[in-house]
């Protein structure tokens, strides 16, 4: 590695995957900065001539059909609470799917893995049904519950399981730890690396839903921010610098969380094998 990282080429590649992944970024956050005029011209500018904070004044202060602070309140709820709920319920039946001996306990995973195989458009009239059915429709359980006991969780968790030594369960059994004490006191601890991993990867997905918060949420006070920002754009003309407001206002948690929690998802991402 350090011969890698005494290469010329070694630092250029480096350089132009910055410049892929945070050159976009970039690119947004000075178009929103940018007078309309000036982000429709053509060609584009890179550096706005003009600086302006228009957008954001425009995106919170002044129109008030567009609510974003309250879109990105119902996004962060929704995309927390979802969070916490696959963590919960995916760490569970990936123990009892790792550790535990039962009748069927191998059809039971194969059937879950199977349906991460079933595009998922299929579930969203069955969903919506059951929806319909509990009455909660256009409510925030709509977008939190649905997928809380996904497939990709369930086998995250069972792999990060079934690498972790079993001597730690062992020892706990030996001093009159109950399954639950057992899972609760030494499991969880130990698969902290996983269990962060899983939460930013199901809040991320929840965050960045589109399409079932817009089949599942009628009223404009209780849209996701994703949702919202897509009724900024008009039917004919499209104020650029303001979407691109919204667009940032979206992406700005994504990067800060990601920034404290990076070490914990390269962690979980590196200790959870294929296995079994």
């Amino acid at each position: 590695m350090r011969k890698a990282t005494r290469n010329p080429l070694f630092w250029l590649l480096l350089l132009a995957l910055t410049v892929v992944f945070i050159g976009p970024i970039i690119f947004i956050f000075l178009t929103s900065l940018k007078p309309m005029i000036e982000a429709q011209s053509v060609p584009p500018t890179i550096i706005p001539e003009t600086w302006t904070l228009r957008a954001y004044r425009q995106l919170f202060f002044i129109d008030d059909a567009s609510p974003v602070l309250r879109w990105f309140l119902n996004s962060m709820i929704a995309a927390t609470l979802h969070a916490l709920l696959v963590v919960t319920v995916t760490s569970m039946a990936g123990y009892a799917l790792a550790r535990m001996r039962f009748r069927g306990r191998g059809a039971a995973f194969g059937i879950i893995i199977s349906t991460m195989l079933v595009p998922g458009f299929v579930f969203l009239i069955p969903n919506f049904e059951m929806l319909n059915r509990l009455a909660w429709l256009d409510s925030m359980p709509a977008i939190v519950v649905p997928g809380a006991a996904g497939a990709f969780g369930v086998f995250f968790m069972r792999q990060f399981f079934l690498r972790l030594p079993i001597e730690f369960e062992e020892s706990a059994r030996i001093d009159g730890a109950g399954a639950m004490r057992t899972f609760v006191s030494i499991v969880l601890p130990n698969t902290r690396p996983a269990l962060v991993t899983l939460f930013i990867i199901s809040f991320l997905a929840n965050w960045n839903d589109f399409i079932w918060p817009i089949y599942v949420l009628f009223s404009d006070q209780n849209l996701t921010l994703p949702v919202g920002l897509s009724r900024l754009q008009g039917a004919y003309t499209i104020d650029y610098p303001v979407v691109m407001a919204g667009a940032m206002v979206a992406a700005i948690p994504v990067l800060i969380i990601y920034s404290f929690v990076q070490r914990y998802i390269i962690a979980g991402v590196a200790s959870t094998g294929i296995k079994g």
